[in-house]
C-alpha cells in the first residue's frame, strides 16, 4: 500500500501567521484554524465539483460529435456519400490523427495562458461549427477534410481538462473526479443512442433533408449553446481572480495546491522554466504508460462500432440504438465505484486490471456465440473495459506530479499515444469480419492482456523505488516523503 504526502508536515510560517489576527500584505483574508479551514474546504470542494459536473456536459458533446457518424451510418450516411471499401473507418481514423497533432502542443499552451476557461471554450465553439457543416457535405472527401479538422480542434478539450482538475484538488481527490469527467464518454455512448434514435426517427425528410443531415447539425448547435455557456463557467487556475469564489476560499484553493507541491517536492524556477515537454520527452516513463494506454485504447475500439455489434442482434436500426445505452449505463455506475475504491484503497494497478479482465471475459462470450441473448450480455461485459481507462489516467498524474509543466505534458503525450490507438483499430472492425467479428474480438483479448503484463512491470518499478525511497529516509532520519501510488 502506497504512502500518500504529509500535507501536515508543511511549513507555512513564511507565508501564513496563525497567531496574526490582522490580513497581511500577502493574504486578502485571516488565517483559518482547522475548523475553519475545514469548512472553507467543504464549501470550495462542493463549488468545484459543480463546475466538474459542467465539464462532463462538455466531455458528453465531445464523445457525441465524435461518434454520431456510427449511428448516422444505420439511416444512409455510407449510401448518401457513396463510400465503398473501407472509406467509412477511414473517417473514423481520420479525426484521431488530427488528435495527434494538437494534444500536446495545446496543453503547453494551456500552461502558459491565463484563461483556460475562455481557450477552452474557443475551442469548443470552433468543434461545434465543424460538426453543423458536416450536415452538409455533398461527398466522402468533404467530410474526411471536416473529421481531420474536427479532431485537431476536439483534442485539446480532454487533456486540458484532466490538467485543469490536477491544478485544483489533491492527488487522494482526482481519482474519483477524474472517473466524474471520464464518465462523460459512458454517459454520451449511452443517452447519444437514444438522442441520435429520436433525431434519426423523427426528422427524416424534414424540410427535404435526410435524418442522418439533421443529426449532425441539431448536435452541433447543442454543443454551441453549452460552449457559449462554458466562457463563463468553467474554472481557471487557482492563481486567478474568480468571482465564484469567496476571498477565504480563493486563498484557500492556492494553500492547497501550495501544500501539495511542498509536500511532493518543490517545483524549482529552473525546472520550471525549462520545457516540461522535454522533460516529459526524456523520461521512459511517459513512453511506457502510453503505449500501455494506446493498448488500453485498441482493446475499447468496440467502442466506436457500438450500434454496429448491437445491430448483429438482428433488430432495425431504431432498436439497435436503444440497446446501446444500458450497458454504458452500467460502465457508468461501475466507473464511480472502482475509481472511488481505487482513491480509498490508494491502489492504481488492481482497479485497472480488474475491468481489463471483465472485458476479456465479454469478448470471450461475443466469440463463442451467436445468441442474441449471450451477445447482448456480453456489451454489458465489454462496456467495463472502459473503467480501466479511468484509473490508468490517474495513475498517469500520480506518477507525474512533482511538477506542474511536466504533468500537462506527460498527460498530453500519454493521452496522444492512447489516441493514436483508435487510428489503426478502426480497421479492426471491417464489414468482412461481420457479424460475428471474431478476428475483431481476439485482437482486443490481445490488447488487453499486454496492458496488464505492462501496468504489471511498472507497478513493480514504482515499488523498488518506493522501497529505496523508505530506506533512504530510514538511514538520514528524514520523515517520510513523497510515495508512487502502486
Amino acid at each position: 500500500m502506497s504512502v500518500r504526502p504529509l500535507l501536515g508536515s508543511v511549513d507555512r510560517s513564511s507565508r501564513y501567521d496563525a497567531t496574526s489576527s490582522r490580513r497581511s500584505d500577502d493574504d486578502p483574508t485571516l488565517p483559518l484554524d482547522d475548523i475553519g479551514r475545514a469548512i472553507t474546504e467543504k464549501r470550495l470542494l462542493r463549488k468545484l465539483d459543480l463546475r466538474v459536473a459542467f465539464l462532463v456536459l462538455v466531455y458528453i458533446m465531445n464523445i457525441m460529435d465524435r461518434y454520431n457518424i456510427a449511428a448516422a451510418r444505420l439511416h444512409g450516411f455510407e449510401e448518401d456519400l457513396g463510400m465503398t471499401g473501407n472509406q467509412f473507418n477511414t473517417l473514423i481514423s481520420i479525426l484521431y490523427v488530427g488528435y495527434l497533432l494538437t494534444q500536446a502542443p495545446s496543453n503547453m499552451i494551456l500552461h502558459r495562458t491565463k484563461r483556460p476557461s475562455l481557450y477552452l471554450s474557443s475551442c469548443m465553439i470552433a468543434w461545434a461549427a465543424i460538426t453543423m457543416c458536416m450536415s452538409a457535405v455533398p461527398t466522402y472527401h468533404a467530410a474526411l477534410t471536416l473529421r481531420f479538422f474536427l479532431g485537431f480542434v476536439e483534442a485539446t478539450f480532454f487533456p486540458g481538462a484532466v490538467f485543469l482538475l490536477s491544478r485544483w484538488y489533491k492527488q487522494n481527490e482526482l481519482g474519483l473526479r477524474i472517473a466524474v469527467l471520464l464518465c462523460g464518454s459512458s454517459v454520451s455512448n449511452a443517452f447519444g443512442a437514444l438522442v441520435a434514435s429520436g433525431i434519426l426517427g423523427s426528422l427524416d425528410g424534414t424540410l427535404g433533408f435526410t435524418a442522418w443531415r439533421w443529426l449532425f447539425f441539431v448536435e452541433g448547435a447543442l454543443t454551441f449553446l453549452i460552449a457559449v455557456s462554458a466562457i463563463w463557467i468553467l474554472p481557471d487556475f487557482p492563481s486567478a481572480p474568480g468571482i465564484w469564489l469567496s476571498p477565504d476560499e480563493q486563498t484557500l484553493a492556492k494553500r492547497r495546491m501550495e501544500e501539495e507541491v511542498a509536500a511532493i517536492g518543490h517545483e524549482s524556477k529552473s525546472e520550471e522554466n525549462f520545457s516540461g515537454l522535454a522533460q516529459a520527452l526524456m523520461d521512459w516513463r511517459v513512453w511506457w504508460l502510453g503505449v500501455a494506454l494506446h493498448l488500453i485504447a485498441c482493446s475499447q475500439s468496440f467502442t466506436m462500432f457500438f450500434p454496429t455489434l448491437s445491430a448483429t442482434m438482428g433488430y432495425n436500426a431504431t432498436m439497435s440504438l436503444l440497446l446501446c445505452a444500458p450497458p454504458w449505463i452500467l460502465g457508468t455506475a461501475t466507473s464511480f465505484v472502482v475509481a472511488r475504491h481505487s482513491d480509498v484503497t490508494g491502489d492504481r494497478f488492481w482497479h485497472i486490471v480488474g475491468p481489463l479482465l471483465v472485458g476479456i471475459a465479454g469478448f470471450m462470450i461475443a466469440i463463442s456465440t451467436m445468441n442474441t441473448a449471450m451477445r447482448y450480455l456480453s456489451l454489458f461485459f465489454m462496456a467495463q473495459n472502459a473503467v480501466a481507462f479511468v484509473v490508468s489516467l490517474t495513475w498517469v498524474m500520480d506518477t507525474f506530479s512533482q511538477s506542474q509543466s511536466k504533468c500537462a505534458a506527460a498527460i498530453a503525450l500519454i493521452n496522444t499515444m492512447s489516441s493514436a490507438g483508435f487510428i489503426s483499430s478502426s480497421y479492426f472492425w471491417p464489414y468482412s469480419w461481420g457479424p460475428s467479428y471474431v478476428n475483431s474480438y481476439l485482437i482486443c483479448i490481445l490488447a488487453s492482456v499486454l496492458c496488464i503484463a505492462m501496468c504489471w512491470v511498472f507497478r513493480e518499478h514504482l515499488s523498488r523505488c518506493n522501497k529505496a525511497a523508505e530506506a533512504e529516509e530510514n538511514v538520514l532520519g528524514l520523515p517520510n516523503g513523497f510515495r508512487y501510488i502502486l
